[in-house]
Protein backbone atom coordinates (compact mmCIF):
# COMPACT_ATOMS: atom_id res chain seq x y z
CA UNK A 1 0.00 0.00 0.00
CA UNK A 2 2.57 2.48 1.08
CA UNK A 3 4.73 2.04 -2.46
CA UNK A 4 1.50 2.13 -4.47
CA UNK A 5 1.21 5.40 -2.48
CA UNK A 6 4.90 6.21 -3.12
CA UNK A 7 4.86 5.16 -6.79
CA UNK A 8 1.83 7.63 -7.55
CA UNK A 9 3.01 10.84 -5.39
CA UNK A 10 6.45 10.08 -8.05
CA UNK A 11 4.26 9.74 -11.17
CA UNK A 12 2.30 12.91 -10.44
CA UNK A 13 5.45 14.88 -9.53
CA UNK A 14 7.30 13.70 -12.53
CA UNK A 15 4.01 14.71 -14.14
CA UNK A 16 4.10 18.34 -13.15
CA UNK A 17 7.82 18.91 -13.20
CA UNK A 18 7.40 17.83 -17.06
CA UNK A 19 4.27 19.67 -17.46
CA UNK A 20 6.26 22.97 -15.95
CA UNK A 21 8.88 22.44 -18.38
CA UNK A 22 6.87 22.17 -20.83
CA UNK A 23 5.37 25.72 -20.44
CA UNK A 24 8.86 27.38 -19.55
CA UNK A 25 9.77 26.31 -23.15
CA UNK A 26 6.46 27.47 -24.68
CA UNK A 27 6.69 30.83 -22.61
CA UNK A 28 10.54 31.17 -24.11
CA UNK A 29 9.38 30.77 -27.11
CA UNK A 30 6.72 33.21 -27.15
CA UNK A 31 8.78 35.76 -26.06
CA UNK A 32 11.10 35.22 -28.93
CA UNK A 33 8.22 35.30 -30.98
CA UNK A 34 7.08 38.81 -29.80
CA UNK A 35 10.14 40.06 -30.08
CA UNK A 36 10.41 38.92 -34.11
CA UNK A 37 7.32 40.12 -34.87
CA UNK A 38 7.61 43.49 -33.73
CA UNK A 39 11.46 43.87 -35.02
CA UNK A 40 11.78 42.09 -38.44
CA UNK A 41 9.30 44.86 -39.82
CA UNK A 42 12.06 47.96 -39.37
CA UNK A 43 15.29 45.37 -40.50
CA UNK A 44 16.23 45.80 -43.90
CA UNK A 45 18.71 44.05 -46.52
CA UNK A 46 21.11 46.60 -48.02
CA UNK A 47 23.02 45.86 -50.96
CA UNK A 48 26.18 48.15 -51.38
CA UNK A 49 27.86 48.32 -55.61
CA UNK A 50 31.35 49.30 -55.64
CA UNK A 51 33.34 50.40 -58.66
CA UNK A 52 36.61 48.07 -59.33
CA UNK A 53 38.39 51.38 -58.21
CA UNK A 54 36.89 50.94 -55.15
CA UNK A 55 36.44 47.67 -54.40
CA UNK A 56 38.96 45.25 -52.73
CA UNK A 57 40.65 47.48 -50.86
CA UNK A 58 42.91 46.57 -48.31
CA UNK A 59 42.77 49.22 -45.37
CA UNK A 60 44.81 49.97 -42.11
CA UNK A 61 42.26 49.37 -40.10
CA UNK A 62 42.18 45.35 -41.14
CA UNK A 63 45.55 45.02 -42.37
CA UNK A 64 47.92 43.88 -39.43
CA UNK A 65 44.56 42.22 -37.29
CA UNK A 66 45.64 39.18 -35.67
CA UNK A 67 42.49 37.92 -35.09
CA UNK A 68 41.60 38.37 -39.08
CA UNK A 69 38.35 39.52 -39.32
CA UNK A 70 38.70 41.66 -41.96
CA UNK A 71 41.20 40.01 -43.97
CA UNK A 72 40.34 39.48 -47.33
CA UNK A 73 38.58 36.77 -48.33
CA UNK A 74 36.62 36.35 -44.80
CA UNK A 75 35.34 40.07 -45.35
CA UNK A 76 33.91 39.33 -48.76
CA UNK A 77 32.35 35.78 -47.45
CA UNK A 78 30.77 37.77 -44.50
CA UNK A 79 29.86 40.19 -45.51
CA UNK A 80 28.04 38.86 -48.64
CA UNK A 81 30.59 40.18 -51.43
CA UNK A 82 30.79 38.77 -54.70
CA UNK A 83 31.78 40.68 -57.96
CA UNK A 84 34.44 40.71 -60.95
CA UNK A 85 37.17 43.13 -62.33
CA UNK A 86 34.92 45.49 -62.79
CA UNK A 87 32.58 45.88 -59.92
CA UNK A 88 31.80 44.30 -56.87
CA UNK A 89 28.53 43.47 -54.33
CA UNK A 90 28.60 43.28 -51.09
CA UNK A 91 25.38 42.74 -48.81
CA UNK A 92 24.23 43.30 -45.39
CA UNK A 93 21.81 44.40 -42.54
CA UNK A 94 20.56 47.81 -41.04
CA UNK A 95 17.66 48.76 -39.26
CA UNK A 96 15.20 52.12 -39.66
CA UNK A 97 15.74 54.61 -36.73
CA UNK A 98 12.94 57.05 -38.06
CA UNK A 99 9.70 56.65 -40.01
CA UNK A 100 10.70 59.01 -42.79
CA UNK A 101 13.46 56.63 -43.21
CA UNK A 102 16.58 57.29 -42.09
CA UNK A 103 18.13 53.30 -41.68
CA UNK A 104 21.70 52.26 -39.10
CA UNK A 105 23.95 50.65 -40.46
CA UNK A 106 28.02 49.34 -40.48
CA UNK A 107 30.24 52.07 -42.08
CA UNK A 108 32.15 49.44 -44.08
CA UNK A 109 28.89 48.86 -45.40
CA UNK A 110 28.89 51.98 -46.98
CA UNK A 111 32.27 53.17 -47.39
CA UNK A 112 32.72 54.16 -51.37
CA UNK A 113 29.75 52.34 -52.31
CA UNK A 114 28.85 53.78 -56.11
CA UNK A 115 24.80 53.00 -55.66
CA UNK A 116 23.26 51.72 -52.49
CA UNK A 117 20.43 49.53 -52.74
CA UNK A 118 17.67 48.64 -49.47
CA UNK A 119 15.44 46.45 -49.95
CA UNK A 120 12.23 46.56 -46.75
CA UNK A 121 10.46 43.55 -44.98
CA UNK A 122 7.75 44.22 -47.51
CA UNK A 123 9.81 43.59 -50.81
CA UNK A 124 9.77 47.25 -51.77
CA UNK A 125 13.05 48.26 -52.74
CA UNK A 126 14.68 51.82 -52.82
CA UNK A 127 18.11 53.95 -53.38
CA UNK A 128 19.62 55.48 -50.15
CA UNK A 129 22.03 58.23 -50.06
CA UNK A 130 24.74 58.16 -47.51
CA UNK A 131 23.62 60.74 -44.74
CA UNK A 132 27.38 60.18 -42.96
CA UNK A 133 29.65 57.61 -40.62
CA UNK A 134 31.80 56.91 -38.15
CA UNK A 135 34.85 54.92 -39.10
CA UNK A 136 36.15 54.80 -35.72
CA UNK A 137 32.79 53.00 -34.30
CA UNK A 138 31.94 51.43 -38.17
CA UNK A 139 29.07 53.36 -38.26
CA UNK A 140 26.88 54.60 -40.64
CA UNK A 141 24.02 56.26 -41.40
CA UNK A 142 21.82 55.80 -44.40
CA UNK A 143 18.46 57.40 -45.78
CA UNK A 144 15.35 56.78 -48.28
CA UNK A 145 12.79 58.47 -49.30
CA UNK A 146 9.90 56.78 -47.75
CA UNK A 147 7.32 57.94 -45.25
CA UNK A 148 5.12 55.80 -42.38
CA UNK A 149 7.63 53.05 -41.78
CA UNK A 150 8.46 50.83 -38.57
CA UNK A 151 10.60 51.28 -36.63
CA UNK A 152 12.95 50.21 -33.69
CA UNK A 153 13.91 52.21 -31.16
CA UNK A 154 17.36 51.74 -28.95
CA UNK A 155 17.74 50.61 -25.04
CA UNK A 156 20.33 50.88 -22.55
CA UNK A 157 23.30 48.42 -23.16
CA UNK A 158 24.87 49.47 -19.80
CA UNK A 159 21.95 47.44 -17.94
CA UNK A 160 23.03 43.69 -20.02
CA UNK A 161 23.77 41.56 -18.12
CA UNK A 162 26.01 38.27 -18.92
CA UNK A 163 23.86 35.24 -19.82
CA UNK A 164 21.11 37.95 -20.99
CA UNK A 165 18.71 36.19 -23.71
CA UNK A 166 18.95 38.22 -26.93
CA UNK A 167 18.09 37.83 -30.68
CA UNK A 168 19.35 38.68 -33.73
CA UNK A 169 17.55 40.08 -36.80
CA UNK A 170 19.58 40.29 -39.95
CA UNK A 171 20.22 39.23 -43.33
CA UNK A 172 23.04 36.14 -43.75
CA UNK A 173 23.77 34.66 -46.98
CA UNK A 174 20.78 37.36 -48.50
CA UNK A 175 18.02 35.46 -46.92
CA UNK A 176 15.99 38.77 -45.61
CA UNK A 177 14.67 38.95 -42.25
CA UNK A 178 16.43 35.81 -40.50
CA UNK A 179 16.20 35.50 -36.79
CA UNK A 180 18.68 33.74 -34.02
CA UNK A 181 18.81 33.91 -30.57
CA UNK A 182 21.77 33.60 -27.83
CA UNK A 183 22.24 35.51 -24.74
CA UNK A 184 24.78 37.91 -24.13
CA UNK A 185 28.17 35.94 -23.49
CA UNK A 186 30.50 38.82 -22.40
CA UNK A 187 30.98 42.53 -21.69
CA UNK A 188 32.66 45.10 -22.68
CA UNK A 189 35.34 43.21 -24.97
CA UNK A 190 37.99 45.81 -26.37
CA UNK A 191 41.94 45.45 -27.77
CA UNK A 192 40.31 43.09 -31.06
CA UNK A 193 41.67 45.60 -33.53
CA UNK A 194 38.55 45.68 -35.34
CA UNK A 195 37.87 49.18 -34.97
CA UNK A 196 39.23 52.14 -33.01
CA UNK A 197 36.86 52.60 -30.21
CA UNK A 198 35.64 49.14 -28.86
CA UNK A 199 33.90 47.90 -26.20
CA UNK A 200 31.82 45.02 -27.75
CA UNK A 201 28.97 42.96 -26.69
CA UNK A 202 29.74 39.28 -27.34
CA UNK A 203 27.04 36.63 -28.20
CA UNK A 204 26.30 33.57 -29.07
CA UNK A 205 23.59 34.38 -31.49
CA UNK A 206 24.33 32.93 -34.95
CA UNK A 207 25.77 35.59 -37.04
CA UNK A 208 26.62 34.80 -40.65
CA UNK A 209 27.52 36.59 -43.92
CA UNK A 210 24.97 39.17 -44.49
CA UNK A 211 24.27 39.97 -40.43
CA UNK A 212 26.59 43.14 -40.48
CA UNK A 213 24.83 46.18 -39.54
CA UNK A 214 21.77 44.43 -37.96
CA UNK A 215 20.31 44.68 -34.72
CA UNK A 216 21.09 42.58 -31.54
CA UNK A 217 17.99 42.84 -29.57
CA UNK A 218 16.43 42.63 -26.11
CA UNK A 219 13.24 40.91 -25.19
CA UNK A 220 11.87 44.18 -24.99
CA UNK A 221 12.38 44.47 -28.29
CA UNK A 222 14.76 47.19 -28.05
CA UNK A 223 18.32 47.56 -30.11
CA UNK A 224 21.10 47.13 -27.38
CA UNK A 225 23.50 46.47 -30.36
CA UNK A 226 24.97 46.79 -33.67
CA UNK A 227 25.99 43.37 -35.05
CA UNK A 228 29.27 43.94 -36.43
CA UNK A 229 32.19 40.38 -36.77
CA UNK A 230 32.66 37.30 -35.52
CA UNK A 231 35.00 35.43 -34.97
CA UNK A 232 35.71 32.20 -37.18
CA UNK A 233 37.99 30.44 -38.96
CA UNK A 234 35.92 28.80 -41.71
CA UNK A 235 34.13 32.34 -42.47
CA UNK A 236 31.05 31.53 -41.01
CA UNK A 237 28.92 30.95 -37.26
CA UNK A 238 31.47 29.04 -34.42
CA UNK A 239 29.58 30.93 -31.65
CA UNK A 240 31.24 34.21 -30.98
CA UNK A 241 29.85 37.34 -32.56
CA UNK A 242 30.84 40.67 -31.87
CA UNK A 243 28.32 44.23 -31.65
CA UNK A 244 28.57 47.94 -31.18
CA UNK A 245 26.72 48.65 -27.60
CA UNK A 246 23.17 50.63 -28.18
CA UNK A 247 24.88 52.81 -26.04
CA UNK A 248 27.85 53.89 -27.70
CA UNK A 249 25.54 54.27 -31.10
CA UNK A 250 23.06 56.59 -30.23
CA UNK A 251 25.75 59.62 -29.62
CA UNK A 252 27.43 58.75 -33.02
CA UNK A 253 23.65 57.95 -34.50
CA UNK A 254 22.24 61.27 -33.28
CA UNK A 255 25.11 63.57 -34.17
CA UNK A 256 25.41 62.01 -38.08
CA UNK A 257 21.61 62.57 -38.23
CA UNK A 258 21.89 66.34 -37.03
CA UNK A 259 25.17 67.31 -38.57
CA UNK A 260 25.83 64.70 -40.97
CA UNK A 261 29.93 63.64 -39.05
CA UNK A 262 30.74 62.93 -35.45
CA UNK A 263 32.26 65.54 -33.37
CA UNK A 264 34.20 64.16 -30.45
CA UNK A 265 36.57 65.40 -27.89
CA UNK A 266 40.41 65.08 -28.10
CA UNK A 267 42.73 65.02 -24.80
CA UNK A 268 45.58 64.14 -26.89
CA UNK A 269 47.38 61.32 -25.11
CA UNK A 270 47.82 57.36 -26.22
CA UNK A 271 47.14 55.30 -23.34
CA UNK A 272 47.58 51.80 -22.15
CA UNK A 273 46.30 49.01 -19.58
CA UNK A 274 48.30 47.89 -16.55
CA UNK A 275 49.33 45.06 -15.93
CA UNK A 276 50.45 43.20 -12.75
CA UNK A 277 54.07 43.82 -13.78
CA UNK A 278 53.61 47.56 -14.61
CA UNK A 279 51.68 48.12 -11.46
CA UNK A 280 54.68 46.80 -9.49
CA UNK A 281 56.57 48.70 -10.92
CA UNK A 282 55.27 51.96 -10.14
CA UNK A 283 54.21 50.69 -6.65
CA UNK A 284 50.75 50.12 -7.32
CA UNK A 285 48.69 48.02 -5.28
CA UNK A 286 46.01 47.14 -8.25
CA UNK A 287 45.78 46.85 -11.74
CA UNK A 288 43.66 49.72 -12.71
CA UNK A 289 44.00 53.40 -14.35
CA UNK A 290 45.45 54.57 -17.46
CA UNK A 291 49.09 54.73 -17.77
CA UNK A 292 49.93 57.84 -20.14
CA UNK A 293 52.32 56.32 -22.98
CA UNK A 294 52.71 59.56 -25.25
CA UNK A 295 51.29 63.05 -24.89
CA UNK A 296 50.56 65.22 -28.12
CA UNK A 297 52.31 68.60 -28.71
CA UNK A 298 50.23 71.10 -28.19
CA UNK A 299 47.08 69.13 -27.13
CA UNK A 300 44.80 69.65 -24.47
CA UNK A 301 46.60 67.34 -22.59
CA UNK A 302 49.77 69.10 -23.07
CA UNK A 303 48.77 72.65 -22.25
CA UNK A 304 47.24 71.48 -19.36
CA UNK A 305 50.68 69.17 -17.90
CA UNK A 306 50.08 66.29 -18.53
CA UNK A 307 53.10 64.01 -18.47
CA UNK A 308 54.50 60.81 -20.02
CA UNK A 309 54.28 58.06 -17.21
CA UNK A 310 51.55 59.62 -15.27
CA UNK A 311 48.72 57.69 -14.12
CA UNK A 312 45.15 58.47 -14.62
CA UNK A 313 43.07 57.34 -12.27
CA UNK A 314 39.24 58.97 -12.10
CA UNK A 315 37.79 61.74 -14.61
CA UNK A 316 35.16 63.66 -12.89
CA UNK A 317 35.53 61.33 -9.78
CA UNK A 318 34.71 58.09 -11.32
CA UNK A 319 37.49 55.75 -11.19
CA UNK A 320 39.08 54.65 -14.72
CA UNK A 321 38.95 50.83 -15.23
CA UNK A 322 41.59 50.93 -18.75
CA UNK A 323 43.52 52.98 -20.73
CA UNK A 324 41.02 51.62 -23.53
CA UNK A 325 37.78 52.10 -21.26
CA UNK A 326 39.32 55.61 -20.41
CA UNK A 327 39.66 56.23 -24.45
CA UNK A 328 36.21 55.74 -25.26
CA UNK A 329 34.96 57.50 -22.57
CA UNK A 330 36.60 60.67 -23.63
CA UNK A 331 35.19 59.75 -27.43
CA UNK A 332 32.12 59.65 -26.05
CA UNK A 333 32.29 63.47 -24.41
CA UNK A 334 31.77 66.54 -27.47
CA UNK A 335 34.36 68.95 -27.56
CA UNK A 336 34.97 71.72 -25.33
CA UNK A 337 33.76 69.67 -22.53
CA UNK A 338 35.85 70.41 -18.93
CA UNK A 339 36.59 67.26 -17.02
CA UNK A 340 38.87 66.76 -14.18
CA UNK A 341 41.17 64.17 -14.44
CA UNK A 342 42.87 62.58 -11.13
CA UNK A 343 46.12 61.44 -11.36
CA UNK A 344 49.38 59.88 -9.87
CA UNK A 345 52.89 61.37 -10.42
CA UNK A 346 55.51 59.94 -8.33
CA UNK A 347 53.31 58.97 -6.47
CA UNK A 348 51.33 61.51 -5.84
CA UNK A 349 47.83 62.50 -6.07
CA UNK A 350 47.11 65.70 -8.27
CA UNK A 351 43.74 66.68 -9.89
CA UNK A 352 44.39 68.49 -13.36
CA UNK A 353 41.34 70.29 -15.37
CA UNK A 354 41.47 70.09 -18.97
CA UNK A 355 38.94 71.54 -21.87
CA UNK A 356 38.37 68.81 -24.53
CA UNK A 357 39.27 69.77 -28.21
CA UNK A 358 38.12 68.42 -31.00
CA UNK A 359 39.34 65.13 -32.24
CA UNK A 360 41.37 66.05 -35.47
CA UNK A 361 39.74 64.83 -38.82
CA UNK A 362 41.40 62.82 -41.10
CA UNK A 363 42.74 64.56 -44.62
CA UNK A 364 43.43 61.46 -47.05
CA UNK A 365 44.32 61.12 -50.68
CA UNK A 366 43.22 58.41 -53.19
CA UNK A 367 45.87 57.37 -55.92
CA UNK A 368 43.71 55.51 -58.21
CA UNK A 369 46.75 55.25 -60.59
CA UNK A 370 48.62 53.49 -57.65
CA UNK A 371 46.15 52.06 -56.36
CA UNK A 372 46.80 53.40 -52.54
CA UNK A 373 45.26 55.58 -50.05
CA UNK A 374 47.52 58.19 -48.01
CA UNK A 375 47.32 60.20 -44.77
CA UNK A 376 48.85 63.09 -42.79
CA UNK A 377 50.54 61.69 -39.87
CA UNK A 378 48.84 64.03 -37.59
CA UNK A 379 45.71 62.74 -38.59
CA UNK A 380 45.89 58.77 -37.76
CA UNK A 381 45.70 57.36 -34.36
CA UNK A 382 48.76 57.21 -31.89
CA UNK A 383 48.74 53.65 -31.79
CA UNK A 384 49.01 53.71 -35.01
CA UNK A 385 52.41 56.20 -35.01
CA UNK A 386 53.14 53.36 -32.01
CA UNK A 387 52.88 50.44 -33.96
CA UNK A 388 55.70 51.74 -36.63
CA UNK A 389 57.58 53.52 -34.70
CA UNK A 390 56.43 56.85 -36.38
CA UNK A 391 55.71 60.29 -34.75
CA UNK A 392 54.05 63.20 -35.68
CA UNK A 393 56.96 65.57 -36.09
CA UNK A 394 58.35 63.32 -38.93
CA UNK A 395 57.44 64.06 -42.74
CA UNK A 396 55.92 62.34 -44.99
CA UNK A 397 52.91 60.34 -45.63
CA UNK A 398 51.75 57.38 -44.23
CA UNK A 399 50.08 54.87 -46.63
CA UNK A 400 46.72 53.41 -44.78
CA UNK A 401 44.68 51.32 -48.21
CA UNK A 402 45.81 49.23 -50.46
CA UNK A 403 43.81 48.08 -53.70
CA UNK A 404 43.90 44.81 -54.08
CA UNK A 405 45.98 43.71 -57.34
CA UNK A 406 46.60 47.50 -57.99
CA UNK A 407 49.93 48.09 -59.18
CA UNK A 408 50.99 49.17 -55.31
CA UNK A 409 50.49 46.16 -53.90
CA UNK A 410 52.51 45.03 -57.02
CA UNK A 411 55.08 46.61 -56.11
CA UNK A 412 55.07 44.97 -52.26
CA UNK A 413 53.59 48.56 -51.04
CA UNK A 414 51.81 47.82 -47.54
CA UNK A 415 49.95 49.96 -45.14
CA UNK A 416 51.95 51.63 -43.09
CA UNK A 417 54.49 52.85 -45.09
CA UNK A 418 55.48 56.09 -45.19
CA UNK A 419 56.24 57.68 -48.45
CA UNK A 420 59.07 60.09 -47.99
CA UNK A 421 60.02 60.85 -51.75
CA UNK A 422 58.15 61.23 -54.93
CA UNK A 423 59.99 60.88 -58.05
CA UNK A 424 63.49 62.44 -56.03
CA UNK A 425 60.73 64.95 -54.74
CA UNK A 426 60.11 65.61 -50.88
CA UNK A 427 56.36 64.94 -49.71
CA UNK A 428 55.79 66.34 -46.27
CA UNK A 429 52.21 65.72 -46.10
CA UNK A 430 48.95 64.54 -48.17
CA UNK A 431 48.96 68.47 -50.34
CA UNK A 432 52.63 67.55 -51.70
CA UNK A 433 51.60 64.45 -52.20
CA UNK A 434 48.94 64.70 -54.16
CA UNK A 435 51.36 67.84 -56.35
CA UNK A 436 53.38 65.25 -57.14
CA UNK A 437 51.31 62.81 -58.17
CA UNK A 438 49.59 65.01 -60.89
CA UNK A 439 53.04 65.09 -61.99
CA UNK A 440 53.76 61.07 -62.16
CA UNK A 441 51.57 60.27 -65.51
CA UNK A 442 53.98 61.53 -67.51
CA UNK A 443 56.71 59.65 -66.55
CA UNK A 444 57.33 55.61 -67.33
CA UNK A 445 58.20 55.10 -63.64
CA UNK A 446 57.12 56.30 -60.71
CA UNK A 447 60.18 56.17 -58.01
CA UNK A 448 58.99 56.33 -54.65
CA UNK A 449 61.13 56.53 -51.12
CA UNK A 450 59.58 54.87 -48.28
CA UNK A 451 60.63 53.45 -45.19
CA UNK A 452 58.72 51.02 -43.37
CA UNK A 453 59.84 51.32 -39.26
CA UNK A 454 63.30 51.39 -39.38
CA UNK A 455 64.10 50.60 -43.32
CA UNK A 456 63.65 53.21 -46.13
CA UNK A 457 64.22 51.71 -49.51
CA UNK A 458 63.59 53.13 -52.91
CA UNK A 459 60.47 51.77 -54.70
CA UNK A 460 59.82 51.89 -58.43
CA UNK A 461 56.50 51.33 -60.23
CA UNK A 462 56.12 51.43 -63.81
CA UNK A 463 53.33 53.00 -64.66
CA UNK A 464 53.22 53.36 -68.68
Amino acid sequence: MQRSFFLILTTFFLFNINQLSSQEKCDCSKRFTKVAKQATPAVVFIKSELTSGNANVRSQENYDNPFDYFNDEFFKRFFGGRGNNQSQVIGGSGFITTPDGYIITNNHMTKDATKITVTLNSGEEYEAKVIGSDPRTDLAVIKIDAKDLPILKFGNSDTLEVGEEVVAIGSPFAYQATVTTGIVSAKGRQDLNIIDLEDFIQTDAALNPGNSGGALLNLNSEVIGINTAIASQTGGYMGIGFAIPSNMAKYAVHQIIANGSVQRGYLGVSSQKIDKNMAEAFGLNKTEGALVADVIKDSPADKAGIKQGDIIIACNGQPIKNGLTFKNDIAQMAPDTKVKLTILRNGKKQEINIVLGTFPSEQTHKSMELGIEVSNLKDVSIEILQRYNYNQGMEGVIITAVKYGSLAEKAALRPGMLILQVNQQKVSNVQEFNAAMQEAPNKKHTLLLVRYQNITNFVTIKTK
